[in-house]
């Protein structure tokens, strides 16, 4: 029972007095790129969706973009 206690005590020693943690303004600002990454990688996404014709369904008519220039040759 003693380990359990010592490691809960050290556990918030570290957390209160060892660690550094961000400010509001860092977080925001970090939050921030977060957002915007996945906005672009979503975009990306669906663009090579739409460029492969990938829509998940097999019967599908929708080929994509490269679909509809092999069916001109």
């Amino acid at each position: 029972m003693s380990k359990f206690r010592n490691y809960f005590s050290e556990t918030i020693t570290e957390m209160t007095q060892n660690v550094t943690w961000p400010t509001w303004k860092e977080l925001q600002s970090n939050a921030l790129i977060v957002v915007v990454a996945s906005v672009i990688f979503a975009l990306l996404i669906f663009a090579m969706d739409n460029v492969f014709g990938i829509t998940g369904t097999p019967t599908s008519t929708w080929k994509g973009v490269v679909g509809f220039i092999y069916s001109f040759f």
